[in-house]
């Protein structure tokens, strides 16, 4: 059972891991960069600290997936979080 268990856990940092440096590329260009490749965000908004945040939401298999970039006034990327996406 908990081998079971640890190899899940490692397919899914495999995935995640895969996600995140799929992503990590945008960070420091600029926001135009990342629209020409993801198109218009489903969400766009100023957050509390004055940047933008462009989120991105998608399903596969039925799971939804959000990717959330966070874009500084010069509207460059410097930061971004996912969540269900694989």
């Amino acid at each position: 059972m908990i081998a079971g268990c640890q190899t899940i856990k490692e397919k899914t940092d495999a995935i995640v891991e895969k996600e995140n440096e799929k992503l990590s590329k945008y960070i420091s260009k600029p926001a135009s960069v990342l629209q020409m490749d993801l198109g218009k965000p489903d969400e766009d908004f100023k957050n509390a600290k004055g940047n933008y945040e462009l989120i991105y939401n998608t399903r596969k298999y039925g799971i939804p997936c959000e990717r959330r970039f966070e874009i500084n006034p010069d509207k460059i990327v410097i930061g971004f979080v996912s969540n269900g996406c694989f």
